[in-house]
């Protein structure tokens, strides 16, 4: 993928000593930090827990690391190329590992995929489904080749207005999108299994979403795992935000954990200042890279959010969620990949019941990391750190209210769950447990519904009618995370800060000077030649 523009020289004389507040230290945060320190611009970003990386932190229990959310990196060239862009060596910094075996997908009912990233290999695999779905494998992956390359270039820049739709580069994406199909509808012009299709259309999970819904678009993100592997960072994500922390840093960024911002502060309709428990602080931008839903609402009046008002949020539909159990155990699991998918046989009306969000399916599918085969010192020596997901519904009015026995009903699902996919007795083993469930990401990490895939990727809420890298409502706030364009999953994020980052510096070069006074009393803003 080619880097999305740069503004000359990265504009340093426009953006040289201009006060930006990031809010949420987030990768996509981050990223912003990094690209708007590098850029010339004074950067203090404000994360109101203890530790750096948000969702994709890492979870420490007496010996044992886990990754919070995201488990792995796909396409790591869109961080690579941050880095370089901001004078630094990625690979220098966090050591990858590209998995080749991606993952095991077990069918409930069999049979058991060891997938790879050998083509050949692949079709052996999906034969044991179908051969007549084998022979189609490698046309599938062409296509998706095509389909790849035409669409990367709309999702390297910022989508404003409808009229960005009659761009050149979204006219040439245009005749391989079919809009108005589902990834499993499209996938039936080259496989008739269900299965196969679902082999290839189950990472429609990492956007909230069923494959029987989600746009057709993204039949790229199951050809990008087998053209470029997956990789696991040494010592899972959080490795990679704390490098991410170490640049920033080294750049200039100041970076506040456990100081929440309360507002932001607007004057005319533009954003003048931050506030936090600390005070005041004049700003030339902010960037906010909270979840968009949960944390706009707090950050802004209803009355300044014209086209994001708290109904219209309210009317928006919003990912799944997950029931996670972060699982300690005694004795180590040489036999199982570091990841395993867990298929349903009643795959369709499981997702059925989670976009209902009114109860727990018995008949659950999961995803389950196993870490430690490819990075032991994630546990104790001899010692297992397991990972493993349910898709549940997200938290909604008349949906399931997660009381203590419905935690208990869903741990005891994910067991019964986790012996039906061939992990045997887990339950017996542990010896270190944590639970999150929607509720939890909804008060414990501020995710709005606990839909912590954010905003749906459905066709009225994708490219100019998401949420804009340059918030429409309130000039001088920008976006960064999965609830803008072009939405969720890590390498995505990534370049939508980047998006975001060169839009700011754009504006801001073009921006002589800051307003005279944030409102409120005693409160001024310092004119820029005054500064030392």
């Amino acid at each position: 993928m080619a880097p999305s523009f740069l503004p000359e020289s990265s504009s340093h004389s426009g953006v040289t000593s201009k006060e930006i507040a990031v809010i949420g230290g987030g990768p996509g945060g981050l990223a912003s930090a990094m690209l708007l320190a590098h850029s010339g611009a004074r950067v203090t970003l404000y994360e109101k827990s203890s530790k750096i990386g948000g969702r994709s932190s890492c979870l420490e229990l007496d010996g044992f690391r886990f990754d919070t959310g995201p488990t792995f990196f796909l396409y790591p060239e869109i961080i690579r190329e941050i880095f370089a862009r901001c004078g630094f060596a990625f690979d220098s910094m966090v050591e990858l590992t590209r998995l080749n075996h991606l993952y095991d997908l077990v069918f409930e009912n069999g049979p058991r995929l060891a997938l790879t990233t050998d083509p050949s290999r692949l079709e052996s695999e999906i034969a044991k489904i179908s051969e007549a779905d084998s022979k189609n494998v490698r046309r599938f992956l062409n296509d998706n080749k095509g389909k790849f390359a035409r669409f990367i270039a709309p999702l390297q820049r910022p989508f404003n207005s409808w009229r960005d739709l009659l761009k050149p580069d979204m006219l040439k994406a245009l005749p391989v999108l079919s809009p108005l199909s589902s990834i499993d509808k499209d996938l039936s012009r080259y496989f008739k299994d269900p299965r196969t299709r679902l082999a290839f259309s189950f990472q429609s999970k990492y956007l909230g979403m069923s494959p029987y819904r989600c746009p057709s678009l993204f039949t790229i993100l199951s050809y990008m795992e087998h053209e470029f592997g997956i990789y696991h960072p040494t010592g899972g994500t959080g490795a990679v935000m704390a490098a991410m922390q170490s640049a920033a840093e080294s750049l200039g960024v100041t970076i506040k954990l456990g100081e929440a911002v309360e507002t932001i502060e607007t004057r005319d309709g533009k954003a003048v200042g931050i506030k936090t428990a600390e005070g005041m602080q004049p700003i030339d931008a902010v960037v906010v890279n909270g979840d968009f839903a949960r944390t706009i609402q707090s950050l802004l009046p209803d009355a300044s959010r014209r086209k994001w008002s708290n109904a219209k949020l309210a009317s928006k539909k919003y990912s799944c969620s997950t029931f996670m159990m972060y699982l300690g155990l005694r004795g180590t699991m040489p036999e199982k990949a570091h990841h395993t998918i867990f298929l349903s046989s009643d795959y369709e009306n499981n997702f059925a019941e989670i976009e209902e969000g009114k109860q727990i399916s018995s008949r659950a599918s999961l995803y389950v990391q196993n870490a430690c085969v490819t990075d032991p010192a994630l546990a104790p020596e001899g010692c297992t750190a397991l990972y493993v997901l349910m898709p549940v519904g997200n938290l909604r009015e008349g949906g399931l209210d997660w009381t203590e026995e419905a935690v208990a009903k869903a741990r005891a699902i994910v067991f019964k769950r986790l012996e039906d996919a061939g992990f045997g007795d887990i339950e017996s083993r542990i010896m270190v447990e944590k639970v999150v469930t929607p509720k939890d990401w909804q008060e414990e990490h501020d995710v709005h519904r606990g839909a912590v895939f954010n905003l749906a990727h459905s066709l009225g809420q994708m490219l100019h009618l998401r949420p804009h890298n340059r918030f429409e409502d309130v000039k001088g706030v920008y976006l960064a995370g999965g609830g803008t364009h072009p939405g969720s999953g890590l390498p995505v994020i990534f370049e939508g800060a980047r998006i975001s980052a060169d839009l700011l510096i754009k504006d801001l070069a073009r921006t002589p000077a800051r307003l005279p006074e944030i409102p409120g009393p005693g409160i001024a803003l310092v004119p820029e030649c005054s500064r030392g």
